[in-house]
Order: structure tokens, then sequence, then C-alpha cells
């Protein structure tokens, strides 16, 4: 995937707000939004998000930006109350603790909706397709995920590529970050990752030396979290959504963010507001 250069983002940045730099979490203590949306910190929405994990979130020029980020202004926007994002350990959101003790009112951060995680956190309907793919260095050799049977492969800890690399016979390098796990591979601790391909396709995009091997086809989707029974927070978020894909913004921010893999990217328009099942 090519990003689109800073001049591009500029001009589709009339769409959102970028959201402020987020400083602590909430107190503990609930306070209300419009329409009587609890929220764990007064006039704010707090959004828990693992940065960097470009293109969905990530620092350009002091502020977060992203798809998520879009998504998360959004929904302040239309709360009425500012954004506030905390940047949290993707262990922490995926296994929901971060709600859970009230860190934050909703969990935007590229994350694949799962069954194991349905039973910590409620999730949205899915808001983007991500399939995962595998990257290597041009000069590994590798043409498959059968040529990573019994190798070191990269990935971001606690994610489902990992999972998949595990599933195929490779040994998983975990790393912290989607950032760190590309570096790895720039600076040869690894010949290979796995990991969603809107996040390598940016990494390929950027580097001659790394090469897109191939796609699998796992139906990922992703979505946004709550803490279990906040359907409050879920509603507020959907309706934001429906909002976002009625008036175009969605699919303008799909295009902005996700260049060459938008159209594989985005969630088709039947299905767009769809329960996750």
């Amino acid at each position: 995937m090519k990003r689109r250069s800073t001049l591009s983002a500029l001009a589709v940045g009339a769409l959102f707000a970028l959201s402020a730099c987020g400083g602590g979490g909430g107190s503990g203590s609930s306070s209300t939004a419009a329409g009587g949306v609890p929220l764990v910190s007064d006039g704010k929405l707090t959004v828990c998000s693992d940065i960097p994990y470009e293109p969905f979130e990530f620092v350009e020029n002091g502020k977060n930006v992203g798809f998520d980020m879009d998504l998360a202004q959004a929904t302040a926007d239309d709360l009425g109350v500012e954004l506030n994002v905390i940047t949290t350990a993707f262990e922490a959101i995926q296994s929901g603790s971060a709600l859970d003790t009230a860190q934050c009112d909703i969990a935007l951060s590229g994350m694949s909706i799962t069954d194991d995680r349905k039973t910590k956190m409620d999730f949205s309907a899915p808001y983007l397709k991500d399939n995962l793919g595998l990257m290597a260095t041009k000069d590994s050799g590798i043409k498959g995920i059968a040529d990573v049977k019994g190798k070191k492969v990269g990935v971001q800890q606690a994610t489902t590529g990992e999972k998949y690399a595990q599933d195929n016979g490779a040994i998983p390098v975990q790393f912290e970050d989607s950032g760190l796990m590309t570096q790895a591979i720039q600076t040869g601790q690894v010949d290979s990752v796995i990991g969603n391909i809107s996040i390598i396709s940016t990494a390929v995009a950027s580097d001659d030396k790394l090469t897109f091997v191939e796609e699998y086809d796992t139906g990922e989707v992703l979505g946004a979290g709550v803490k279990k029974g906040n359907k409050p927070m879920l509603d507020a978020f959907a309706k934001t959504m429906d909002r976002l894909y009625k008036d175009g913004s969605y699919d303008k921010s799909v295009d902005k963010w996700f260049g060459d893999v938008a159209d594989a990217a985005r969630i088709p328009e039947a299905d767009r507001g769809a329960d996750n099942g």
C-alpha cells in the first residue's frame, strides 16, 4: 500500500479534525455526554489506542492521526465532547483490562473481532476488513507460507498474526508494536513478518528491499471495543458510523489512509452496520 503524501492528507484533512495527543486515563468516576452516554472523564471521550500502528494511529507533526483517529474524532464531535487519546499497550486493550479498569470509554486500535475477545468486551459492527499477509526481504528467497516453517517470523505480540505464524509452523518473534516489527525486518533481525495487510503494505511501499509475498483470506474484520454491557457507547459509535457511511466521509477516509488496498479494506455497502455475528 502506498501512503498518500502529506499534502494529499492535508487536502482530505478537512473531513475530520485531527485529534490532540491524549493525557492520562479517567479517574474511574463516571460522567455522561449527550444522550446519557457514560464517560470515564467529564467532558471527554477517552479512547485507548496502541500507538504507533500506522495507518490506523500514529503521531504526525505532534498530533495523533490515522484511520482510527478519524473515527474517534467524529464520535467525540457527535457526542459534543473533547477527544482524549491514551496510548495503551495492545495486550491491555485486547484483554479488556483497559476498559474494565475505566482507563477509557472505547478502544479503537485496528483490533480484529475474535470469539475470544468477544468474551472480554462488546464489539461494534465491523468497520474495516483486514486480512493477514506475509512480508519478506527480497533476498530471503521466501515465496510463500511453506518457506517460513521452522523459521523465525516477526509478529506483533498478542495479535492474530502471531497465532497464524504458530499455526503454520513458524517460530514467532514478538514485538511490542508494528513500528518495532517493521524495524526488525529492515535491520535484519528477521527475514519475514506476518501481519495485517494494511500495516505491512505500508512498510513495503516505503522500503524497496521488502516485498509483499502473499495475502491470506482469513476473513478478519476490525471493530471498536467497549466494556461489557456498555450499550450506550456502542449505540453512539454506531450512530456516528452511520453518519460517516451516508455522507461519504467513511469512504474518503478509507481511500486516504489505505491507498492501494482501500477497496479490499472497506466494508461493502450491503454490509455496513451489519452485526458482527
